[in-house]
């Protein structure tokens, strides 16, 4: 059996073990080491976030009759894309796949976030009052098919070998929670890790309620693109501990912490100052 046969075979175990054991992981750490002091109750918000991500397993398994692992598989019977049309190694196409998939999730975050009507959904997102490993699986239904469409595309034309769906899927999951996990790192373990991966001290700035601390560090892998594409801020202005967190036009708000308000929230809500391009504008310098 190949490793793109095992793949295709394995897809929904292989994910939902490293779904249950990287969120157990974290939550395990934040007990232990947490970065800063709750705001809500975890019950609550737990729940309201967990309830999320079911409505969104079970919206996409309704919507699309395939999953990502599947379609890749598909796109190499048809010859569709480009690693389907050159010769290279396994591992090179697997790296190089995982790579730009990357690159392709990095431009859609900066997409939603700069586009005002693709801003209302994103913002559930942000909207979460407390930061910890279940702000990282907080999207919109509608967001969630937006993106599970935007992934389609990215394979049908990347060619991407059903290994690297799968590998990239794992590896994206497993660093949304990561990254957006309310844990203390060590200064210099936290410069090294950011080097190459987003951390959470350094994704947490992307959830400032400061409009220019907001679009910036965009990655939820690796740190790279932001570095490259001048959207990298080392710290906000404020320490991590009482820099203030989520949407401003929502802080407060009951919606943000259940799910039904989720659920309300992008038709309800303009999103005010968050979009790139819209609202005020404040700066800082970026190290």
């Amino acid at each position: 059996m190949t490793f793109n046969e095992f793949a295709l075979a394995n897809e929904p175990a292989i994910r939902l073990a490293a779904f249950f054991g990287i969120f157990t992981l974290m939550a395990a750490w934040e007990v232990a080491a947490p970065r800063r002091a709750r705001l809500h109750s975890r019950t609550v918000r737990w729940t309201a976030n967990l309830g999320l991500v079911v409505v969104n397993t079970v919206l996409v398994r309704l919507v699309f009759p395939f999953a990502a692992v599947a379609f890749a598989t598909l796109a190499a019977q048809r010859g569709w894309g480009l690693l389907n049309n050159i010769d290279l190694p396994g591992w090179l196409a697997l790296l190089l796949a995982v790579v730009a998939m990357d690159f392709a999730i990095w431009l859609q975050h900066v997409m939603v976030h700069a586009v005002p009507v693709l801003w209302r959904l994103h913002q559930v997102h942000h909207a979460d009052p407390d930061y910890d490993v279940t702000t990282g699986a907080r999207f919109h239904p509608l967001e969630i098919i937006l993106s599970m469409l935007i992934k389609f595309s990215v394979i049908a034309v990347l060619g991407a070998p059903a290994a690297a769906v799968l590998v990239f899927e794992v590896l994206l999951n497993a660093t949304a929670m990561f990254n957006h996990a309310n844990v203390k790192l060590p200064g210099d373990v936290d410069a090294a890790l950011r080097l190459l991966l987003v951390t959470p001290d350094m994704h947490r700035v992307h959830h400032s309620t400061d409009n220019a601390e907001a679009n910036s560090n965009f990655g939820f892998n690796l740190s790279l693109w932001d570095r490259l594409f001048g959207t990298y801020h080392y710290a906000a202005r404020l320490p991590q501990e009482s820099m203030h967190i989520g949407v401003a036009g929502l802080t407060g708000d009951a919606r943000c912490v259940s799910l039904s308000g989720m659920l309300v929230i992008p038709f309800v809500s303009p999103g005010e100052g968050y979009a790139i391009g819209h609202g005020p504008e404040a700066s800082h310098e970026a190290r």
